[in-house]
């Protein structure tokens, strides 16, 4: 008996109000829609991964990501504000033969690979028609008319003694062919529940979620890059990353440059967990000097051109036995960027040049150069 063709659909329309360009909008180093997509190819349970989409600047964003991802054009019909999804899934249906479709939401991107493979496996083993992805919830639930959902009041359960419920967390939905073309839904027939990290449950649909979603993913999934890459040594650009890339003059004509101690801070808890550190600036100061003599860096690199940046970080490497991929670096601007794509794990201000922020896989941080930058991206190394 043959296998089951397995697809699995995303749709990325190009028309968001809530957050313009939501999408192929970055976040936490990456666009929205990388995250969900890169987990459904990774997964290796899809014979294909498909975009649907009626923008092309999603359609470009999507093929540079080099996945192998089909991107198919949506009808303008089908991308307006009152357009369903379950259009999309069937105007696909119409178009490629499949046994299993897989809906994938960009706007839950703390999706795994390893969520769909065992998503798909209970499917398959539980016989199910069709199957959502959910969390569970241990809170009580009331109508509005003041009646209990899903306890008994007189009976109240204690915590650790509640199953809780379980909410549809967005994040994807697996169906049958035969049961979205004859209930044109994407839930029916004998319907399964996999459960998900409770971490999951925020979905990007305003600002504010935005935001939140960005700081876990920071905390939760580019942590455990940092800590899968056995970071040795963290390097730091000096201007625009430990300062505010502010020129300061006294009266004098003494040069000054403001440092942040929450950054001190930083340095010091990453030298108390053995990690070496370093500072790299193309500048040449006395005042720096100073600065890195004060938080006892072991290395200090000034007058350093961008193409000597990263031949400086070999020098380390082979001096301490360390590797490329071992090694975080934070720089801001474009005489950083060689750096930056090539160590194991790369950071950037919030306010770090556009041609930066655009780097692959690069942590965008939410403090600005001199505002505790540094001492962000330390925590995440440090899974503080």
């Amino acid at each position: 008996m043959s296998q089951p063709i397995n697809i699995a659909l995303v749709p990325l329309r190009g028309g968001s109000k809530s957050i313009p360009g939501k999408n192929i909008k970055p976040i936490a180093g990456k666009p929205l829609c990388a995250w969900s997509l890169e987990a459904a190819v990774n997964s290796g349970i899809f014979h294909q991964v498909i975009v649907s989409t009626d923008s092309s600047d999603i359609a470009s964003v999507v093929n540079s990501l080099n996945l192998g991802v089909t991107v198919l054009p949506r009808p303008a019909e089908l991308a307006t504000d009152t357009a369903s999804t379950e259009a999309v899934m069937l105007q696909v249906a119409e178009q490629l033969e499949f046994d299993v479709m897989t809906l994938v939401q960009a706007t839950s991107p703390f999706v795994a690979a390893r969520h769909f493979q065992e998503a798909y496996q209970r499917f398959v083993e539980g016989q199910c028609d069709s199957l959502l992805s959910a969390v569970r919830q241990k809170r009580f639930y009331w109508t509005i008319d003041g009646k209990p959902i899903n306890y008994n009041p007189q009976q109240r359960p204690r915590r650790q003694d509640f199953a809780g419920v379980f909410m549809e967390n967005g994040a994807f939905y697996m169906t049958k062919k035969d049961v979205l073309l004859t209930g044109k839904c994407r839930l029916g027939g004998r319907i399964g529940v996999y459960e998900m990290p409770s971490i999951s449950a925020v979905e990007i649909d305003e600002e504010e979620d935005w935001e939140i979603v960005e700081r876990l993913l920071l905390k939760h999934v580019v942590q455990k890059r940092a800590q899968n890459a056995d970071i040795r040594l963290f390097v730091s650009d000096v201007d625009g990353v430990l300062t505010d890339a502010g020129m300061y003059y006294s009266e004098q004509g003494d040069e000054l440059k403001k440092f942040n101690t929450r950054d001190g801070k930083g340095i010091e808890l990453l030298r108390n967990a053995g990690i070496k550190t370093a500072f790299i600036t193309s500048e040449q100061t006395e005042l720096v000097k100073r600065r890195a003599d004060k938080l006892k860096v072991d290395y200090l690199f000034q007058g350093k051109s961008h193409g000597e940046k990263l031949d400086v970080i070999g020098d380390i490497c082979r001096q301490e036995g360390f590797k490329l991929e071992q090694v975080a670096y934070i720089g801001d601007d474009i005489n950083c960027y060689e750096s930056l794509t090539m160590v194991g794990l790369a950071a950037c201000p919030a306010d770090a040049s556009l041609s930066i922020q655009r780097i692959p896989e690069i942590v965008k941080l939410s403090h600005k150069g001199g505002e505790g930058a540094v001492r962000e991206f330390a925590e995440i190394i440090l899974g503080l």
